[in-house]
Parts: C-alpha cells; sequence; structure tokens
C-alpha cells in the first residue's frame, strides 16, 4: 500500500468515525421507533464519498458534484479498493455497527456504499451489505400482524406513515425474496379502499405506493431483463438483454408473471392518478411488459387499462358513438346527429369517466360536422376545444356543461392536446365559453381561477381579455375581474385604463384588492396600469378624490 493510499484511507476511517460518533450523540432513538411498528430502525445505508480533505460520510447519496472529484491527483482502480481499501473500512464498519446493530439506529438491513475517483470515472462499490436475522423475522411477523388485522381485517383509515414502510417492505427482496404480485396487489388496493373517504389521504396514501412500485420496477425488476441507461436530464433508456439472457431469466415463468403483473399494476396507477408529467412513465412500463411478451399489456395498448367497466368507456346510440382509452386519455367521440340530445348524451358520457376516475388530462378526438370555436383568441383549434364550442351552442345544455366543467378542473392537470402557452386545464373550454356566456356562470370562473397553475398555463389571459370586451369594466363584473386577474401573467396588458377615470370604478376596484395580500394586489394591478411606478406617477397627477383612490391602491400593492 503507497503512502498516498494509506493517507485517503485513514481520512476515509475518520469520516466514518466522525459519522458513527455524530448518531451516538442522538436523543431520539426510540422515541423515532415509537411512531410505527413497521420501522426496525433509522438506517438501512450509508454512503461514502472519497475526496481528499474533504471525504464524505452520509446517510442519504445527496448526489454530490462527483465530476469535481475527478480533478484530483489521486486514482484508485477497482482491485486497489477491492483488496487493499475495502477489508479496512469494511472492519471498521462492523466494529462500529456492534455497538449499535441491537439498537433502534440500525435498521434491520444495512448497506455501506463508496465512491472513489478512478481512472475512468466515478467507481460505485457496495462495501458491505449486512442482515440482522433477528429484526429481519421481527419485521416479517410485525408486516403479517398489520395486514390481517389494519388491511385485511380493518374497517379504519390507515397512517400515511405506516403506507410509508409497508409499501416499501412488500418490495424488499431480503424481506421477501418470493415476489407474490396478487398478495401485494390486494393490500395496496385494500390501503386504498379502507382512505377512500378522505380525499387529500387517499392522494399521499397512492403516491407513496406509486413511489415505492416505481423504485422497485426501475432498480429491481427491469434491469434484469433490459440494458438501462440512465440520465439526469431524461428518463431512462431500456434495450432488451440478448435471448440467450433472457432464456436463462425466463426459466421461472411463474416470478416472471408476478413481476410483469405488478409492472401492469404499475402503469395503471400511474395512468390513472399521477400528474400528467408522470404519464410516459405509465406508458414505458406497458410498452416494456409487451416486449417481455405480455399479451395483457398488448390489449391495455389498444384496448385501455381494463380499470373501468365496459359499460363506461363505451356508448353507442342513434345519435353518438363513444369509446375511451384510459392509456392514452384519449376519448373518441362521434357525432352522428348534429343536435342537443347527441351532444348531451356524449357530455353525460364523458362526466361519467371522470367520475370513475378516468385521467382529467385527457384529449378528445372528434368526429363531427359542426366546427365551432370560442371568440377567444389564442387558443388551442383542437377536437376538445371544438366539441366543447360545439355544445356551448345549445343553451339547454348549459348546466350539464357546468357539471362537466366541475368534474374537469384539476389544479395541475392539462388537456392532453395543449401544450406550451395553449395549455389548458381541463373544464377550461366549458368554463370560459359559459362565463361569456351569461353572468350567471361567474361562480364557476372564480371557482376556475382558484385552481389554475398560472406558472404553466397562459389561456386565463385570453380570457380575461375577453371577458373585459363582453362585460366591461362594472361594479358587477369588477369582482369576477379581480379574482381572475389574480392568476393573470405578465404578458396581459389590458386597454381599461380610460374605465378608471371614474373614481366609483377606482373605489370599487379598491375594495375588491383589500383583502388581499400586497403581491396579489400588484399582479392584479399590473394589466391595468402597468408597473407600480406608473400607477405612483398617476396619482401624482391627479388630485381630490381620485389621487387618494390611487395612492390607496398603490400602498396596498406596497409601494
Amino acid at each position: 500500500m503507497t503512502t498516498k493510499v494509506e493517507q485517503a484511507l485513514e481520512e476515509m476511517i475518520e469520516a466514518v468515525h466522525e459519522w458513527f460518533d455524530e448518531q451516538a450523540k442522538r436523543t431520539d432513538l426510540q422515541q423515532t421507533l415509537k411512531r410505527t411498528t413497521l420501522q426496525m430502525g433509522i438506517f438501512d445505508d450509508i454512503f461514502l464519498l472519497y475526496k481528499p480533505g474533504r471525504t464524505v460520510v452520509d446517510s442519504l447519496d445527496m448526489g454530490w458534484d462527483e465530476g469535481s472529484f475527478l480533478t484530483q491527483n489521486i486514482r484508485f482502480t477497482e482491485e486497489m479498493v477491492r483488496t487493499e481499501i475495502q477489508p479496512r473500512l469494511v472492519e471498521v464498519v462492523q466494529e462500529r455497527m456492534a455497538e449499535w446493530v441491537d439498537t433502534p439506529l440500525i435498521d434491520y438491513r444495512f448497506i455501506f456504499r463508496g465512491k472513489f475517483p478512478a481512472s475512468d470515472g466515478m467507481l460505485k462499490l457496495t462495501l458491505l451489505e449486512y442482515v440482522n436475522q433477528e429484526k429481519r423475522q421481527l419485521l416479517l411477523d410485525r408486516v403479517r400482524t398489520y395486514t390481517e388485522q389494519k388491511l385485511e381485517n380493518g374497517i379504519h383509515p390507515t397512517k400515511p406513515l405506516e403506507t410509508h414502510f409497508l409499501a416499501s417492505h412488500l418490495l424488499d427482496p431480503v424481506l421477501y425474496p418470493a415476489l407474490d404480485a396478487a398478495w401485494i396487489i390486494r393490500q395496496y388496493e385494500q390501503i386504498q379502499t379502507l382512505n377512500r373517504e378522505r380525499k387529500e389521504a387517499l392522494a399521499e396514501h397512492r403516491h407513496t405506493i406509486i413511489y415505492a412500485l416505481t423504485l422497485w420496477a426501475e432498480r429491481q425488476f427491469l434491469p434484469k431483463y433490459f440494458d438501462v441507461q440512465t440520465s439526469a436530464y431524461r428518463e431512462n433508456e431500456y434495450t432488451l438483454k440478448s435471448a440467450e439472457q433472457l432464456e436463462r431469466l425466463n426459466q421461472d415463468q411463474a416470478e416472471a408473471q408476478n413481476s410483469i403483473d405488478l409492472l401492469l399494476y404499475a402503469a395503471v396507477l400511474i395512468l390513472r392518478f399521477e400528474p400528467s408529467y408522470s404519464k410516459p412513465r405509465g406508458l414505458k412500463f406497458l410498452e416494456l411488459a409487451k416486449q417481455l411478451g405480455s399479451e395483457q399489456a398488448k390489449r391495455m395498448l389498444t384496448e385501455g387499462s381494463g380499470a373501468y367497466p365496459p359499460e363506461d368507456t363505451y356508448v353507442q346510440t342513434k345519435q353518438v358513438e363513444g369509446q375511451a382509452n384510459d392509456v392514452f386519455a384519449r376519448i373518441t367521440i362521434q357525432i352522428r346527429e348534429e343536435s342537443p340530445e347527441a351532444y348531451r348524451q356524449a357530455l353525460v358520457f364523458i362526466i361519467r369517466l371522470l367520475e370513475q376516475g378516468f385521467p382529467k388530462n385527457y384529449h378528445i378526438k372528434l368526429k363531427s360536422k359542426a366546427k365551432q370555436y370560442l371568440p377567444i383568441k389564442g387558443l388551442a383549434k383542437s377536437d376538445t376545444h371544438r366539441f366543447f364550442a360545439n355544445a356551448l351552442q345549445y343553451p339547454e345544455l348549459h348546466p350539464l356543461l357546468e357539471t362537466y366543467a366541475r368534474a374537469a378542473m384539476q389544479q395541475f392537470e392539462f388537456y392532453a392536446d395543449t401544450e406550451g402557452e395553449k395549455n389548458g386545464m381541463p373544464g377550461s373550454y366549458a368554463a370560459f365559453g359559459l362565463g361569456l356566456e351569461n353572468e350567471q356562470f361567474f361562480a364557476l370562473i372564480n371557482d376556475y381561477m382558484d385552481q389554475v397553475d398560472d406558472e404553466h398555463q397562459m389561456i386565463q389571459d385570453k380570457f380575461i381579455a375577453a371577458f373585459v370586451e363582453k362585460y366591461g369594466v362594472t361594479a358587477h363584473s369588477m369582482p369576477v375581474l379581480v379574482h381572475s386577474l389574480r392568476r393573470s401573467t405578465d404578458g396581459l396588458k389590458l386597454k381599461v385604463l380610460p374605465e378608471f377615470e371614474h373614481e366609483e370604478k377606482l373605489a370599487c376596484l379598491l375594495e375588491q384588492v383589500q383583502t388581499l395580500e400586497a403581491f396579489e394586489v400588484e399582479r392584479v394591478l399590473y394589466p391595468i396600469f402597468g408597473k407600480l411606478e406608473k400607477l405612483v406617477t398617476l396619482a401624482r397627477k391627479a388630485g381630490g378624490k381620485r389621487k387618494e383612490l390611487l395612492l390607496s391602491l398603490a400602498q396596498a400593492a406596497g409601494k
């Protein structure tokens, strides 16, 4: 061992000791494990990243700037690490673990990993894997008790923290070497069933389950069958392994089918419940399952996931034909007879789908002779837009269109056939059209604006401009205008400044912004007056009551 390697090793050992010494100061060990019986210990991993003078040991792989670490003069080979460094580091870690292995500090399983600068990049190795068999058996007993008492025979909602641990435990190959997909899926479904009445809690439980399944798929299952190319900037790329490799893997058909069933379950959960940006991962899982020969995956890609009864995904009458595929978030509508009844049937079909959990970020593929669009410049000229504009031509359908809009609206979701500056939250076309048709739908516009994701959507600006053109600036329209301007973007400029020459309108505007935060007031005022400096300049030039009102507006905006 060279002097440089000896010095490096001593620095690594010192960093390991520092980490254990720091943990020895903890006073929360027993209290932490009292939260749930499903946690056996606090730490199951530690990572060592070597850099001369700045070696790091942490319980999380924080994604340190590995590139800068490769500028060091010292370089290790894998043989050097395996024969000279690993044995000594493992010895030190085992010595320190001996003090804590039966305490809540160390989980039933403990892994020690290292990252070392090497000639061809960063060398990443697992240095030690330890399993405490007594803790493992105890955890298995606790999982069995929990699933039997709290899930399979349970009647009460469960805790998110319990799902956090259980969702991962069920997929842990050290705990369960033989995968039982049907049993695992049954537990996940029961968690969702028990929490179905608590919407926010259900979403949290479900997201936890999806996260655990995604990690299992991407780290455990898929790498067995595919060569995986990872990137920090794009989705993983998968290339099917050679026929010889696959033949060896497929010797256990039952295990392979179990895994594929679980992959398909994960795909369906992602497609049904995750935000739009996660949908490509769900589709990717289906495509990969198809490459592995899954007939079910093939059917799902053509017919849908099968998560909904056939009567909810297909309708055929004299007036309309509709078919839905949740995998592609697509609803195909053929209007056979241009009439209120045809659009009523189509709307009922869509609303029913949404009520059953159909992806909110769907889009419509429309076959119709009518080609109506909303009187709003800048909206996508899509089939989805055209369908709702067509339906809006029939006043008798307006109440049903409001029902649709309220069922469809969901923050952070967008119609699948919009993107960029034309992104639109589901329900946009119906809400906009109704808002421009009749003042009785002003409340709908307010509710819509409350859910707008103004960081990823701009079409509300287009609606606001059309709204002002339709209704002007009046005491009746002002509350809706102000409410909508709270979700406007910097790109909106309204040509309404002359309207606010009237003191009564200024007073009305001031009344509407009094309860808003300063940053919201500034956003409301910007499309009308421009920058606050311009508003202050107007105030200085004004006199009497008008001056007082303008200054009060500037003050409300924090100026």
